[in-house]
Order: structure tokens, then sequence, then C-alpha cells
């Protein structure tokens, strides 16, 4: 059974790497796991992240790291 963690303190650029804000802010597993800051949980107009699996109220991103989401549209 996949895991979903909820990724809490997110804004709405939904990136998740975001630096002097006012919020906690639960960096992106991806980005933990490979010690940087690229990966991006959605870039409007752009793509959405392979593990991204949706948003919950109130600012938290849904993430299956390190199960890709298969149902997940990228470019």
């Amino acid at each position: 059974m996949k895991k979903i963690n909820e990724l809490q303190g997110a804004n709405m650029d939904i990136d998740l790497v975001s630096e002097n804000i006012g919020w906690k802010q639960v960096r992106c597993p991806w980005n933990e796991a490979e010690n940087t800051k690229e990966h991006k949980c959605a870039v409007k107009n752009m793509s959405i992240c392979k593990f991204f699996c949706g948003i919950k109220y109130l600012y938290s991103v849904l993430c299956s790291y390190p199960y890709e989401n298969k149902d997940v549209l990228t470019e």
C-alpha cells in the first residue's frame, strides 16, 4: 500500500522550497533525499511533480514520494 504524505505549509505557487516565509513549511521529501531545492510540486502552466497527489485544505500538499503517482499528467 502506497502512503500519501501530507506536507504542511505549502504556498500556492506550490513549490515547498520558499524562503523567508511567515509560517512553518515541511520540505519536499524528494529535495531532502537529493539535498537540493530543484524539485517543485507544481508550477503554473508548466508541470506537476510525478509524486504530487493534490491539495488538502488548508495549505497542505499530498505527496506519494518515493512512489510515483501514475495518475499525474506531465508534459
